[in-house]
């Protein structure tokens, strides 16, 4: 699997996302994606209550956990790589997560603008 360059929505390095709970296409902590990533797992988000039981709701139980696949489930206050579609359709749904735009692929931006998403960043700190 060819994974693709690492770089964020600004052109820059790509910024880890979370190594606790583990995400990333590649479980390499960070939205890297490639080729195979049909989901495009691109979009770090800082995942609500609202969030996880909106998206449950439409299919993507990102809540409960599965063993069997080295996923713990995502809990309010964790970071975790969404699919750009999923971010897309949370914000028409009014439950759209921050972003954190230096862990953000630069590939989410095939599906969302990038004006979109700076309206939904988090301030990083430090």
């Amino acid at each position: 699997m060819d994974m693709d360059e690492s770089l964020n929505v600004f052109g820059g390095p790509l910024v880890p996302c979370s190594t606790n709970p583990l995400t990333g296409f590649f479980r390499d902590g960070c939205c890297n994606t490639s080729d195979e990533d049909l989901g495009s797992h691109t979009v770090c988000v800082l995942a609500t209550e609202e969030f996880l039981e909106s998206q449950k709701q439409s299919g993507n139980d990102l809540i409960t956990p599965w063993p069997q696949y080295a996923f713990p489930g995502v809990k309010p206050g964790e970071r975790w790589c969404l699919c750009a579609s999923r971010w897309l359709e949370a914000y028409r749904n009014g439950v759209a997560p921050k972003v954190f735009l230096e862990s953000t692929h630069k590939r989410a931006l095939e599906i969302i603008p990038l004006e979109l998403l700076e309206r939904f960043a988090v301030e990083e700190i430090g």
